[in-house]
């Protein structure tokens, strides 16, 4: 099912205050925006994002929103936020199926719950995440005279994200009224919307003392995972002629290349897979697949550099990484250097932190009889504190 991600951040958080847009102020070290971002481009469940930001970040959007694994749109927000939401809604892949909204003011969002939206409105044609009310609620006219005590157990206090077959979406935006969240549009429309067990710790930061709190639990987060992280990398590409050999991004001179979907660099699908899983963030399969007629004879010096803006959006930076070759040959030694200044470009660490070094396989199994080159690779990432 191809599910857009929609993240509404065209606001700039009046009440929040400061110099600066609300979202781009920093939660452990990052930009709330990225937070928010990061995890929907990193949900396997995820098939494109859309991004409304204000006008002026529209136009020089960060970094962090400009390079990833996955199809991302900009566009420019609106006056509402149903109008910034009616922006990204039209620019819309002609095969979405379903769409999911959030707000980028909700940076702690778990893979869990994005999860469980999409199902619930795969299933039903809408749904949000909701936490039910535990407090006595009360209702009070202007006066402050109360009303009504209202039944808590029919009382949900609602979040983002909020998941909406294609269709529904489309009758709920076009309703002109004000609304608070698309969810209430679709309800007008005449549609039924299901609730999903929300998280208390995925809450909106509308004010410094919720960026306090948000600081809180990310920390909480964090001291439940090491700072240091080590990952495995694995790949092995038989030898044909009519192919180029590179491997790093460095092409090499040889009789045969390596056989492949993309460009068939080992050493870079190595590392890839390494450093995408020391993060736990998946691995080349899951982002790149070779089933899919993009990744043809892709340059795999730009899918390790994919990879890395994958895991600095979780949080991570490359310490170093370590790769052993092995090929009865060519030799690979005279080229190790320049692998090291490609690999370097691609993670953006300095070449001195990364290991090239080639070994033979003493004439044995495949790589022994020059019918194939294997690699591993390690990386050691690290998340600052």
């Amino acid at each position: 099912m191809h599910v857009t991600a929609i993240i509404a951040a065209g606001g700039r958080g009046a009440r929040f205050g400061g110099p600066q847009p609300k979202q781009l102020s920093l939660l452990g070290g990052r930009p709330i925006l990225q937070h928010s971002v990061g995890a929907f481009l990193n949900h396997p469940g995820i098939s494109d994002v859309i991004v409304a930001l204000p006008d002026d970040l529209a136009a020089q959007p960060p970094d962090y929103v400009r390079t990833s694994a996955k199809p991302l749109q900009i566009v420019a927000g609106g006056a509402r936020r149903q109008d910034s939401v009616a922006r990204a809604f039209a620019r819309i892949a002609a095969n979405c199926e379903l769409v999911i909204i959030h707000d980028a003011a909700r940076p702690l969002v778990s893979a869990d719950l994005i999860r469980r939206t999409i199902d619930a409105a795969s299933a039903s044609g809408a749904a949000i995440a909701a936490i039910r009310a535990t407090d006595t609620v009360k209702r009070a006219g202007a006066d402050r005279i109360v009303t009504a005590t209202l039944p808590r157990d029919e009382i949900f206090l609602a979040q983002t994200p909020q998941a909406f077959r294609v269709q529904v979406l489309r009758d709920a935006l076009a309703i002109a009224d004000d609304a608070t969240d698309e969810a209430a549009l679709a309800e007008r429309a005449g549609h039924h919307v299901s609730v999903v067990e929300g998280d208390p710790r995925n809450l909106k930061v509308t004010t410094a003392d919720d960026l306090e709190l948000a600081e809180r639990l990310l920390s909480d987060r964090h001291d439940a995972m090491p700072a240091l992280r080590v990952g495995n990398g694995y790949d092995l590409h038989r030898l044909v002629a009519g192919r180029p050999l590179i491997l790093g991004g460095v092409t090499i001179p040889f009789e045969k290349g390596l056989q492949g979907h993309s460009d068939a660099d080992a050493v870079c699908h190595a590392v890839t897979d390494a450093i995408l899983s020391a993060a736990g963030a998946g691995d080349i399969g899951r982002h790149f697949p070779d089933t899919d007629p993009a990744w043809k004879d892709a340059d795999s010096i730009e899918l390790l550099r994919r990879a890395a803006g994958i895991v600095s959006a979780e949080g991570y930076a490359v310490v170093n990484i370590d790769v052993t070759v092995i090929a009865q040959r060519p030799k690979l030694s005279p080229h190790a250097d320049a692998m090291q200044a490609s690999l370097s470009g691609a993670l953006g660490i300095a070449a001195r932190r990364i290991s090239v070094k080639g070994k033979t396989n003493e004439g044995a199994d495949s790589m022994g009889a020059g019918e194939s080159i294997a690699v591993h690779a390690v990386a050691l990432l690290w998340r600052p504190q």
